[in-house]
C-alpha cells in the first residue's frame, strides 16, 4: 500500500521504534517511579530521558517542565483547562482567541467552555490563502483576554503560521500564547525561546514518527501559579491521581512534571519515542521540510492544472507543511478516497479532517475533501503513481 494519511499519524514509524518498545516490554517494563528496585529504576530512567530529549529538540528552558500526555489532544486539553482553571474566582469571564483552521481538539474543549459560559470566545478568520494575519489576532484582544490559541500548521491546508510573530505581540500583551504543533513537531522548527511560547502542545506519533498514544506538553513559566508555594491561581491540573512519590499527600503534588502526570504513563509507548525523537534529530528538520515540499509542489501543480479540481489554501508549496488538500467536481471526496483504496492501493483521507470551521470557510462543508499528506518516509513514485490514479479517476 501507498499510504499517504501521515497527517493522522506517520507510517511507517522511524527504524527501530519497533524493536525498542519490545525489548522495554520483555526486559524493563516495570512501573517509573513507584518503587527502588533496578527494573522501576530503569523506566524512570528512559522516561526521564525522552523527556530531556524533547526539551532540547523544542528548545525549553527545564525539562522538568516537559508533561508527558497520551496525545496532542491530551496535551490541548490539559493546557486549555490549565489556564482556564487558573482563572477561575476572579470575577470576571476569561477571554481566549483562537482561529477557524482549529482541529476539534482545539475547537470542542473551547466550545464547551463557551457553552458553559466560563470563557468569552473569539475565532479569527484567515485569508483565502490560509493564513491568518497576526495583526487580526491583535485585533481580537481584550483586557480580559487570557489565551491565544494557534495551530503552526492546518492539518487540512498544510499552510504554515507565524507563530513567532503571534507569540511575541501574545507577550507584549502579557497574554499566554498555546501552539499547537500536531502538524510540525518534528517538521519544522520549533522553538519555545525564540518563539516565546507559553504552551507547546504536540503528539508524539506523527511528524516526530514515533508510536500512538505519546505525546507532550510544555508549560513555561508564565503560566498562572506556576511557583511551587502555592495552589492558589495556579494552573490547574488536568487529572489527578498517583505520581509514585509523595503518596501521604493529599492533593496533587505542586513540582513539575508530576502535578500534571498522574497515572502510569504509557511506558511502552515512550520507549518507542525514545528512539524516534533520535531518528528526527539525526538530520537537519529543514531537509525533512524540503523533501516534503518537493512532494506537494508535484501534486499542488497537477491539482491546478486539473479542470475541475480545487486547491484548498495556498499554491505556494514553501509556504505549507506535506498536506494537500482539495476537491474534484462532480465526486464526493469519500468516493475519490474509497477508489483510490480499492482499485490502486492507495490510502488517502477524505471528508472534514476533525476541522469543520476549516472547512466551513473554504465552503467545503458538509462534504469535506481529499486530503493527501506526506511524510519523511514517503517517496516521489509514490507521489507519481497517486497522480496517474488521480488522473484514471477524474478522466
Amino acid at each position: 500500500m501507498i499510504y499517504l494519511d501521515n497527517a493522522a499519524t506517520s507510517f511507517p514509524k522511524a527504524p527501530g521504534v519497533g524493536e525498542a518498545m519490545a525489548a522495554f516490554i520483555q526486559r524493563d517494563a516495570a512501573n517509573p517511579g513507584r518503587a527502588g528496585y533496578r527494573m522501576a529504576v530503569a523506566a524512570e530512567r528512559m522516561v526521564d530521558d525522552v523527556r530531556l530529549k524533547l526539551t532540547r529538540l523544542f528548545n525549553g528552558a527545564g525539562h522538568e517542565r516537559m508533561v508527558l500526555t497520551h496525545n496532542g489532544t491530551d496535551a490541548l486539553n490539559m493546557a486549555i483547562k490549565g489556564v482556564v482553571g487558573a482563572c477561575g474566582g476572579q470575577g470576571l469571564v476569561p477571554h481566549v482567541v483562537t482561529t477557524v483552521l482549529e482541529h476539534n481538539s482545539v475547537n470542542r474543549p473551547l466550545q464547551a467552555l463557551a457553552d458553559a459560559g466560563r470563557i468569552a470566545l473569539t475565532r479569527v478568520d484567515c485569508d483565502d490563502s490560509g493564513r491568518v494575519d497576526p495583526e487580526d489576532i491583535a485585533a481580537a484582544l481584550t483586557s480580559e483576554t487570557k489565551l491565544v490559541v494557534l495551530t503552526h500548521a492546518s492539518n487540512v491546508t498544510g499552510v504554515i503560521q507565524d507563530a513567532a510573530a503571534v507569540g511575541a505581540l501574545c507577550r507584549k500583551r502579557g497574554v499566554l500564547f498555546l501552539l499547537d504543533a500536531a502538524q510540525t513537531a518534528g517538521v519544522v522548527g520549533v522553538d519555545i525561546e525564540a518563539m516565546q511560547i507559553d504552551l507547546l502542545a504536540f503528539p508524539g506519533h506523527k511528524g516526530l514518527l514515533g508510536p500512538t498514544g505519546t505525546g507532550g506538553l510544555y508549560v513555561g513559566e508564565r503560566c498562572p501559579g506556576s511557583g511551587e508555594a502555592t495552589t492558589a491561581g495556579r494552573f490547574a491540573p488536568f487529572r489527578e491521581g498517583g505520581t509514585g512519590g509523595d503518596s501521604a499527600a493529599s492533593v496533587q503534588p505542586l513540582g513539575y512534571p508530576h502535578y500534571l502526570e498522574a497515572g502510569t504513563p504509557n511506558t511502552v509507548g515512550l520507549a518507542g519515542l525514545q528512539v524516534a525523537v533520535d531518528v528526527v534529530q539525526s538530520k537537519p528538520l529543514a531537509k525533512v521540510l524540503a523533501h516534503e515540499q518537493r512532494l506537494c509542489a508535484t501534486l499542488v501543480e497537477w491539482v491546478e492544472s486539473c479542470v475541475g479540481c480545487r486547491l484548498l489554501g495556498s499554491a505556494d508549496p514553501t509556504s505549507r507543511v506535506g498536506t494537500v488538500s482539495f476537491g474534484v467536481e462532480g465526486l464526493e471526496a469519500s468516493d475519490v478516497a474509497l477508489i483510490l483504496d480499492d482499485s490502486f492501493d492507495i490510502a488517502v483521507r477524505a471528508g472534514l479532517h476533525c476541522a469543520p470551521y476549516t472547512h466551513r470557510r473554504f465552503g467545503t462543508f458538509p462534504s469535506g475533501a481529499v486530503r493527501v499528506s506526506v511524510g519523511a518516509l514517503t517517496t516521489a513514485d509514490e507521489i507519481g503513481r497517486l497522480i496517474e490514479a488521480l488522473g484514471e479517476i477524474v478522466g
